[in-house]
């Protein structure tokens, strides 16, 4: 566990990174990052390649990256270079939601926080923005599968930056949880839903947001208010001439579920073997598409941090660490 300090008034469990520790100390912006998008997102040695690719981008545009994992039972707030590459290229490292983290701990093993403990994590720290690739969602036919990341955003005032859900959910059904969970959600210079690998899912979001400033503006106002509000989702969709072709898109999601039916795969397996099949079937098309729009998140969420930065505990900065979501 090298390259780490502990940084009060966090328990022994979470160990803040030096970099981390410094900007949180000095209130300066940062930018959470997932270790789920490396550990099963994409594929090896590119993903270890990528995640060094998001640190950087998030420092370009002004900020500190701090990338969560958990390493030998401890949450790791801010994996340096050794540590994120024994996450991209570790065997058999499990993903970690928040209701997996204790047993984590209490076992001491490794694991790759997923969107909803990533946010978890990053709100319990001081820690306000966090970008990602595409959120969780109300699965197909299955109304009562849906991802924990819903539930979490909605009691998690933190701000994310994605391109709306993946594709090869209910998106729908989704933005339906989203608004009865009381989760903000805008669009990014859009009145349109990203849907992933598209820029737009067919579906309106409700509000639209034009610069960073504005982000910060919203997040400020939602806890000025204290309604007890949760995420501001910022849906931030790939650019038009970067999507994945829509109708190659459209025929792969459809031969996917298929396929998922035929074989019986069901649960958390659903997604690995979508998101699989669409990249053994585009010729990894959907990965360049994946990699692009990850990395333009984890831009747009540092320029938000910096525009946040100056104005106290709002989301490039918390003034002081909040418990864990309930």
């Amino acid at each position: 566990m090298t390259g780490t300090a502990r940084c009060l008034p966090f328990p022994p469990e979470i160990v803040v990174g030096d970099e981390v520790a410094l900007a949180l100390a000095h209130g300066r912006p940062l930018v959470a990052l997932e270790s789920t998008l490396i550990a099963h997102g994409l594929p090896r040695p590119r993903n270890l390649a990528v995640a060094r690719e998001l640190g950087a981008a998030v420092r370009a545009a002004g900020a500190t990256p701090a990338t969560i994992g958990v390493l030998d039972g401890k949450v790791v707030v801010g994996l340096d270079d050794d540590q994120l590459t024994r996450i991209a290229l570790g065997e058999d490292v499990p993903k970690l939601s928040v209701r997996d983290i204790p047993f984590a701990v209490s076992t001491k093993s490794d694991g790759a926080t997923t969107v909803a403990s990533t946010a978890a994590i990053a709100h319990r720290v001081g820690i306000g923005v966090f970008a990602t690739g595409g959120l969780g969602g109300v699965h197909r036919d299955a109304a009562y599968d849906e991802s924990a990341d819903l539930q979490l955003l909605g009691r998690t005032p933190i701000t994310i930056v994605c391109a709306g859900v993946k594709s090869i959910l209910d998106v729908p059904a989704t933005l339906e949880r989203l608004e009865s969970l009381s989760v903000l959600v805008a669009g990014y210079r859009t009145d349109r839903f990203p849907g992933f690998y598209l820029a737009d899912s067919g579906h309106q979001v409700p509000w639209t947001l034009d610069n960073p400033a504005q982000v910060a503006a919203a997040a400020a106002a939602r806890d000025a208010l204290g309604f007890g509000l949760g995420a501001i989702v910022l849906a931030n969709p790939i650019p038009v001439d970067r999507q994945l072709d829509p109708v190659l898109h459209d025929r792969v999601l459809a031969e996917a579920l298929a396929g998922a039916a035929a074989q019986g795969v069901t649960g958390k397996d659903i997604t690995p073997y979508l998101l699989a099949y669409f990249h053994e079937a585009t010729g990894g098309g959907s990965l360049e598409v994946n990699i692009d729009l990850v990395s333009r998140n984890a831009t747009l969420a540092a320029q938000i941090a910096v525009a946040a930065a100056g104005t106290p505990g709002r989301p490039g900065r918390t003034d002081r660490a909040a418990p864990l979501p309930g």
